[in-house]
């Protein structure tokens, strides 16, 4: 038996794993207690990994659709098929006429977060989607709008901290979103050992709340106008502190002004607590030496999510607590952070809006569009019509509002192309599949999640298990898609076309010395050169030579467990962006937008509301195909206040039927619980497993119900074009 180590891929948590492998397979996954980062947590996910590789649902070849059905293909075949069907569509109708779509698994691929945005660069398309519009464009709006990049987000620092807010977050389950946390049970067992409080706002009895000093349930969509009341508060009482940063924050006037309707009385109704309870968290916050406010998925997927997520940072930045040890403070990434290169303290900051959609005027953000514009894109005729459609492990049908509409929209396309490791209810349209690696057989870097990492860190680790025979790496296939939209060809060579790629991104940064930048990374290809590239450049990098003791990729690889960085800093101001080169407390985009929660005051709440939930067992829907995951009690059901309940006439155990703003409704399984509070109904995501054609036999045993097909599309935060996915009035009856 050998014993080899990896990142695991899965959720943002990034923990190490042990993979204990005889004759080439996996028999064990457990914790890695010498990663430096996740110190031995591991959760069942990581676990499961064994279950993916040996998943006989998974696909191992590509698949080419001849009358409607799906036939295994050579690389070659597949890929001679895109060149002929996707070229002669974009050239007959224009580069929007390609879409992408890319899911959440992408930002866990090392090979397709390095290379994604070059084959987009390389379609100029405008129609680009992302699960960023389902999830967390908000907060990178706001984020970006205060502190000049889309990816600054404070997290807390809860090693050190001693009192926690948390609203609409559940990392019991995520182990952190935009907050890399592995065992965040454990360290919030020692926030409360060490007398620190932990403070949850959410409709439900989440697994955090649990543990939690003190629950305070929230209407759904209402964390806005609790924050609101609590700025307020802060203005009102004289409590506003900003402490070490005040000489680099702008807007402080500008917002007090703003917020002036904005009372704990005005806004009690509606986020349904009373106004002695915001007043009395509002100082418990200001009065705490070491405090966050930290909000997630629930504050972002709802009608003010990008007001929600600004507040979060405002109420940091008025109370003292941001950049300062114990409080929100930003992570300092080894590689690949905008906040990391080019002048510090200052920037270009973010614009949004350079380009609308074709149909509904949504304005670009992040260089997307809504995910609930793409059917219409489809659907409407036109110039700029979407003919043809590009899936980077993304499934839409299922993790999209009113997933039957796309689903009826993708079989309008003339062609479909998807990268995914299942055919699933998304794939199941397209009409040529490559599949993507299994993670053990591919190495792994995390691009993204440092920049939100509780602790800095660096991390890298090899591939495992061998590929199988002729499978193209993650890279390698992005690489060729560029190079057939390149008019380069499905037969070039892909290293060829890759050092063309990187030398000219080189001579662009490096001018006259771009050769010779090019021979020091000359020791690995592909994702790997480029991570080198950005660790010796990097904030603690070897500088080509110049800091011997500085990274490399070679010294990241060879320490088992990773390097250790150390305990995060304070940054401002060097870690801004904003042309200002200070936080922007009241950008002008926000303010305006005040007016609109002025007048969703005044409006009737609905009598039933449905939201998410997530488990520690299911990330998303391609995670309920694998055995060990799936077993267990059935967790697609729809929780129930049993005043509810009663009201409705809805048994513990039965059918419920939950309809949505068009009829459209689904048939969920009961379970009776005062974990919501009532008005409101929770039905887990990413559920629906019973489309025909489909591949995943696991999963179609217990399909489970789509929250999202009841759910509007249309229904959108018009500042990020978020989809709002909590807080949706449905119709509830018994079936």
């Amino acid at each position: 038996m050998t014993l080899a180590h990896h990142i695991c891929p899965v959720c943002e948590a990034t923990c190490g794993l042990d993979i204990h492998i005889e004759q080439g397979k996996v028999i064990a996954i457990r914790g890695q207690e010498s990663d430096s980062f996740s110190q031995g947590y591991i959760c069942p996910k990581g676990v499961a990994l064994k279950d993916l590789q040996d998943d006989p649902d998974r696909l191992r070849t590509p698949l080419i659709k001849r009358d409607g059905a799906f036939h295994e293909a050579s690389w070659d075949e597949a890929f001679a098929e895109i060149e002929q069907r996707l070229i002669a569509i974009r050239t007959a109708h224009g580069h929007d006429s390609v879409a992408v779509s890319v899911g959440n698994p992408a930002g866990h691929k090392f090979g397709v977060m390095l290379y994604v945005g070059r084959l987009m660069k390389a379609l100029g398309s405008r129609n680009i989607y992302s699960a960023s519009t389902l999830d967390q464009m908000p907060k990178q709006l706001s984020s970006g709008l205060m502190f000049g990049s889309w990816l600054t987000i404070p997290i807390p620092d809860i090693e050190r901290c001693d009192f926690l807010l948390m609203l609409g977050a559940n990392p019991m389950a995520s182990n952190g979103s935009l907050w890399t946390v592995p065992d965040f049970r454990g360290k919030a067992k020692a926030l409360r050992e060490r007398g620190g409080q932990l403070v949850v706002v959410d409709p439900r009895r989440t697994e955090t709340a649990e543990i939690a000093s003190r629950h305070l349930p929230i209407r759904p969509g209402g964390d806005a106008f609790l924050m609101l009341g609590m700025v307020h508060t802060l203005f009102a009482e004289g409590l506003v502190r900003l402490g070490r940063i005040e000489s680099h924050v702008a807007g402080v006037d500008e917002l007090h002004q703003a917020i002036t309707p904005f009372s704990p009385e005005a806004v009690s109704a509606r986020c349904g607590i009373a106004a002695d309870d915001i007043r009395e968290l509002a100082r418990a916050l200001a009065k705490a030496e070491r405090a966050a406010v930290y909000g997630r998925l629930g504050t972002c997927t709802q009608a003010h999510g990008t007001l929600a997520s600004w507040l979060i940072d405002v109420l940091n930045v008025l109370t003292g607590h941001l950049d300062e040890p114990g409080c929100a403070m930003f992570a300092k990434s080894a590689a690949f952070s905008s906040n990391t290169e080019g002048k510090p303290g200052s920037g270009k900051g973010v614009v949004t809006g350079r380009h609308h959609s074709r149909v509904s005027g949504a304005p670009e953000v992040f260089g997307e569009l809504p995910m609930g514009c793409l059917a219409e894109e489809i659907e409407t005729e036109g110039a700029g019509q979407v003919k043809a459609l590009i899936t980077l492990a993304s499934n839409p049908v299922l993790s999209a509002p009113n997933g039957t509409r796309l689903a009826k929209a993708f079989d309008q396309l003339d062609f479909m192309l998807s990268y995914d490791i299942y055919l699933n209810e998304t794939t199941r349209h397209a009409d040529v599949i490559l599949p993507g690696l299994a993670p053990l057989e591919d190495a792994h870097f995390d691009v993204a999640l440092p920049q939100f990492a509780y602790r800095n860190h660096v991390r890298y680790s090899a591939a495992v298990l061998p590929a199988p025979a002729g499978h193209l790496r993650d890279w390698q296939i992005l690489v060729k898609l560029i190079g057939i939209v390149n008019g380069k060809g499905a037969a070039a060579d892909v290293q060829q076309l890759d050092d063309e790629m990187l030398l000219a991104e080189l001579q662009r940064s490096f001018g006259d010395n771009a050769p010779s930048v090019m021979r020091e990374i000359s020791a690995h290809t592909g994702p790997e050169r480029r991570l080198d590239l950005s660790l010796r450049s990097g904030p603690y990098g070897d500088g080509f030579g110049q800091k011997p003791e500085g990274l490399t990729l070679a010294k990241v690889a060879a320490a088992e467990g990773g390097i250790d960085l150390g305990p995060l800093q304070p940054r401002i101001p060097e870690v801004l962006r904003t042309p200002s080169g200070k936080v922007e407390l009241a950008p002008s985009l926000l303010l305006a937008d005040l007016q609109r929660a002025a007048g969703d005051m005044a409006r009737p709440l609905p009598e039933m509301v449905i939201i998410g939930r997530r488990h520690v067992r299911s990330n998303n829907s391609w995670m309920h195909n694998l055995p060990l995951l799936a077993k267990g009690p059935f967790r697609c059901t729809a929780i129930v206040n049993p005043a509810d309940a009663a009201r409705l006439k809805l048994a513990d155990g039965a059918l419920a039927r939950i309809a949505g703003r068009d009829g459209q409704a689904i048939e969920a399984q009961v379970e009776v619980s005062d974990s919501v509070m009532p008005g409101v109904l929770s039905l887990p995501h990413g559920w629906g497993h019973h489309l025909p054609g489909a591949q995943l036999s696991v999963a179609a045993e217990r399909p489970g119900a789509n929250l999202n097909t009841v759910l509007d599309e249309r229904l959108r935060d018009p500042l990020s074009g978020n989809a709002v996915l909590g807080g949706v009035a449905v119709e509830v009856t018994a079936a």
